[in-house]
């Protein structure tokens, strides 16, 4: 296991991966790690997961999202609005989700990489038919993480993204 401080400085954007399948239970614990994360309120958080390892499944998001297409596995987060307590903040449940999802697979030894869905209506509308969804007014794609084994020159490494001109006291 990885010391947090490091994970959070080190996870990348990883975009190639390694010929490599992610084990079932590493699968798991990313997606108890997306469940973890904070909502809106306990009990009404909106996320469902759709786990897909499937070629051409992966290969008919990756039209749509190219970088899905070759990744071992890909997770769709969707949002179920019927359980979400603030139905106008659900992107931000979600958000927390993913990034919880993306820290775990760095923890594991594993890359991942966020491919934005939402709010795109017609995105959404052409993931959601690929996973079963034909409506998208209750139940609403909001991005995919793709994960696996990094291939080489894709590490989860540090980057020093600190900016101080960028922080600002009591007003901007």
């Amino acid at each position: 296991m990885v010391e947090f401080e490091e994970i959070i400085n080190t996870r990348r954007s990883i975009r190639e991966y390694v010929d490599r399948e992610v084990s079932d239970e590493d699968i798991l614990k990313i997606l108890k790690a997306g469940m973890q994360a904070p909502g809106s309120r306990l009990g009404a958080e909106p996320w469902e997961f759709i786990v897909v390892k499937d070629k051409q499944t992966l290969a008919r998001l990756g039209e749509i999202k190219p970088r899905v297409a070759n990744a071992p596995v890909a997770i769709v987060l969707v949002a179920n609005i019927e359980r979400a307590f603030f139905k106008t903040v659900w992107q931000q449940d979600m958000g927390a989700a993913a990034e919880n999802m993306l820290l775990e697979a760095v923890n594991l030894g594993l890359g991942g990489l966020w491919n934005g869905v939402a709010p795109d209506e017609e995105r959404m509308v052409k993931i959601g038919e690929i996973v079963g969804i034909n409506d998208i007014s209750d139940l609403k794609p909001y991005c995919i993480i793709t994960v696996g084994y990094p291939a080489d020159g894709w590490e989860n490494k540090f980057m020093d993204k600190f900016d101080e001109s960028r922080i600002h006291y009591e007003k901007y």
